[in-house]
C-alpha cells in the first residue's frame, strides 16, 4: 500500500499502539505489540528501498508513505510528531529523513527508540563506518542509523580537462586560479555552483568555518567571520563575479537546460555522481571523474564537507518493533539495496565496498572513483555539528537572497551569524562565539 503525504494532503494513519515512549527497561517502554501493517515514511528517492523490501518480504504487511523527507530542513516530521503526541496516535513505525539532526528533537519528544539497548545487535552496529552514526548519538545512546555518507569530493569532466590542458586542482588556491582561467579562456563553463541551500555544507564546512559548532545538548558556538570562513566566502565571490560559479540550483530546470552541459568541475557530495550526473543531467558515460576535495595550502589536517546522508529512525511508539528493526537493519545494510540500488555511498562498510564495486563495473565514470570517495569519507570535518535548527534553511533565508541581489558572501557573513544565533535561540540554545 502506497500513500502520499505532504502539506496538501491529509493522512489518517492507524494507531501504532497506545503509549510507549523512550524510558523504562533498556531505555524503551514497549507499546503493546501487534501483527498489523508496518508504516514506513520515505522520501521519493528512498521509495525504491521500501518497495524492494516489500517485494523481497511478501509476508510483511506494509503501509509505505511518501513525504518530503524533511528536505532543506522543512521540519515536517517534527510538526507531525508533535501532532501525533497530542492526539496519542498516528506515529509511523519507521521514518527516513534527509536530515542528520532529527535526534536533536526526536529524543526529547519521545519519538526515537533507542537502538543499541537490545533492538539491534552490536555486531550489526559495529559494521558502520567510523563516525557514521555520530549524528544519531545522545548521551551514549543510539537513536537512528545513518543511511549513507555524503562526503564532499570534486566531480569534474575528465575529457574537457584533458582537451584544454588543465590540471585537476589539489588546493583551493589552484581551484580559484583555474576558475579565473576558465572565465578568460572558456567563458560560460562552470567550476562550481553556489545556488543551493546546501552550499554552506559543501564549501564552508569543508573550509572548517566554525558556523555550527554544537558544544552541548543546547549550546552552540558561532563564528562566521574567522579566516576559515572569509577565505572560502572570498573564493566564492570571485568565481560568482566572473560567472564560473553558478548561482542557480543544480536541481532547477534552468540549470539542467542551460548549464548542466557546461560543467568543468563541481564540488559536491558523493551522491552527485548517481543522482545528479547520471540521473538528472543524463551525462554520457566516460566523461565524469572524481578527485579529493581541494585543501587550503599548508593545512596539515585535510577536511571535507558533508551534504545530507540521511537517517532512519524507529518510533518508540511502534507496535511492530520486530518488523521495524528488521526493516531498519535491511535498508541500511543489505547489498541488494545499499550496494546495488542506492544512489549514495553507504554508511555500512560492507555495503560501501559492494557499492563501489558496482560503480566501477558500470563503466560510467572516467577512471577510479573508489580511492577519492574512500579518502574523503574519513575527512569530514567534525566541527560542524547537528543542531536542531537547519543551516540549509538559514542560508536560504539569509545569504541566498543577498547573493541574488548582488551582494557578496563576505559582506553577508555577519548577517548569517546573526540569523544562526536567532534560529538557535528560538530552539532554546545558548549561543557563544
Amino acid at each position: 500500500m502506497l500513500l502520499a503525504l505532504g502539506g496538501a494532503f491529509t493522512l489518517t494513519v492507524a494507531a501504532c499502539g497506545g503509549g510507549g515512549a523512550a524510558g523504562g527497561q533498556g531505555g524503551l517502554k514497549k507499546a503493546p505489540q501487534t501483527d498489523g501493517p508496518l508504516t514506513v515514511w520515505v522520501d521519493s528517492t528512498r521509495l525504491a528501498a521500501a518497495r524492494l523490501y516489500q517485494r523481497q518480504h511478501p509476508t510483511v504487511k506494509m503501509n509505505i508513505v511518501t513525504y518530503d523527507g524533511d528536505a532543506n530542513g522543512s521540519n515536517y516530521l517534527q510538526t507531525k510528531v508533535s501532532l501525533f503526541n497530542r492526539i496519542r496516535r498516528g506515529w509511523p513505525d519507521v521514518v527516513f529523513s534527509s536530515q542528520n539532526n532529527e535526534v536533536s528533537w526526536a529524543v526529547q519528544a519521545g519519538f526515537a527508540a533507542p537502538l543499541n539497548k537490545g533492538l539491534i545487535p552490536r555486531s550489526v552496529l559495529d559494521g558502520f563506518a567510523r563516525g557514521a552514526n555520530d549524528p544519531c548519538m545522545a548521551n551514549g545512546t543510539l537513536y537512528c542509523l545513518r543511511n549513507d555518507l555524503s562526503q564532499t569530493v570534486l566531480w569534474y569532466n575528465a575529457g574537457l580537462m584533458r582537451k584544454w590542458g588543465y590540471r585537476v586542482p589539489a588546493t583551493w588556491e589552484e581551484y580559484r586560479a583555474l576558475g579565473e582561467k576558465v572565465a578568460a579562456g572558456h567563458p560560460g563553463y562552470l567550476v562550481g555552483s553556489a545556488g543551493d541551500n546546501f552550499t554552506p555544507e559543501i564549501y564552508m564546512w569543508a573550509s572548517k568555518c566554525g558556523a555550527n559548532q554544537i558544544t552541548g545538548p543546547k549550546a552552540v558556538t558561532i563564528d562566521t567571520t574567522s579566516a576559515n570562513c572569509t577565505r572560502m566566502a572570498s573564493l566564492l565571490d570571485t568565481l560568482i563575479k566572473n560567472h564560473t560559479m553558478s548561482t542557480s540550483s543544480v536541481f532547477s530546470s534552468d540549470f539542467d537546460k542551460n548549464q548542466a552541459g557546461r560543467i568543468l568541475m563541481l564540488p559536491g557530495p558523493s551522491w552527485f555522481g548517481g543522482s545528479l550526473f547520471q540521473g538528472t543531467f543524463k551525462t554520457p558515460a566516460g566523461q565524469i571523474a572524481v578527485a579529493p576535495t581541494p585543501q587550503w595550502s599548508g593545512d596539515p589536517a585535510p577536511s571535507a564537507g558533508n551534504v545530507g546522508g540521511g537517517t532512519w529512525l524507529l518510533s518508540a511508539h511502534s507496535a511492530h518493533l520486530k518488523a521495524g528493526t528488521d526493516f531498519l537493519t535491511w535498508v541500511t545494510t543489505a547489498n541488494d539495496y545499499q550496494g546495488k540500488v542506492a544512489p549514495g555511498y553507504p554508511a555500512y562498510t560492507a555495503a560501501a565496498k559492494a557499492w563501489l564495486a558496482n560503480q566501477t563495473s558500470s563503466r560510467y565514470y572516467a577512471g577510479d572513483i573508489a580511492g577519492p570517495l574512500q579518502t574523503e569519507a574519513g575527512r569530514v570535518w567534525p566541527g560542524w555539528g547537528y543542531g536542531q535548527f537547519s543551516q540549509e534553511a538559514i542560508w536560504a533565508a539569509t545569504v541566498t537572497p543577498g547573493v541574488t541581489a548582488g551582494k557578496t558572501i563576505v559582506s553577508l557573513l555577519p548577517a548569517w551569524r546573526n540569523a544562526i544565533a536567532n534560529y538557535a535561540r528560538s530552539d532554546g540554545y545558548k549561543v557563544g562565539q
